[in-house]
């Protein structure tokens, strides 16, 4: 079994802290709060290191840390930087190309990824900064395990 990350947008942290109370994670549909969320097995940290350092160049010790709404025994909210949405929204092919490959030469506890799946990843993710964007909401991870 491993972790599982629901990502949303919401308003503000106090909305976003209320999204695990009104719904069951399992039952996390993805259309909460009005936006489509993703499900993944990637971290938010990673995903915010990756976009930061891979497309922005960011040293990744200047990485900002995610910030923590909820902490409950059976899941968290966290919050992500805008930082780590809004440059996905003006970039290329060319640099999801680029940051995709990139990403993909990077080992992880399960090996190197395949680049084609990484940038497929950062094309859904470009999506989630546009809905987040077009909405004015910010970005938010749900965790359980």
């Amino acid at each position: 079994m491993g972790v599982t990350y629901k990502y949303f947008g919401a308003p503000d942290g106090a909305t976003a802290a209320r999204v695990p109370i009104s719904m069951r994670p399992e039952e996390l549909g993805g259309d909460e709060l009005g936006m489509n969320g993703m499900f993944t097995k990637i971290k938010p940290e990673t995903m915010a290191a990756m976009v930061l350092t891979g497309i922005e160049g960011i040293p990744l010790h200047k990485v900002p840390p995610l910030e923590l709404v909820v902490l409950h025994p059976d899941y968290a909210v966290v919050k992500l930087p805008m930082t780590v949405v809004d440059p996905l929204r003006g970039i290329g092919e060319e640099t999801v190309g680029a940051a995709a490959f990139i990403w993909s030469t990077v080992p992880d506890r399960g090996g190197p990824r395949d680049a084609f799946n990484v940038y497929q990843l950062l094309h859904e993710w470009q999506d989630f900064s546009h809905r987040l964007h077009e909405a004015g909401h910010q970005p938010y991870c749900l965790v359980w395990p």
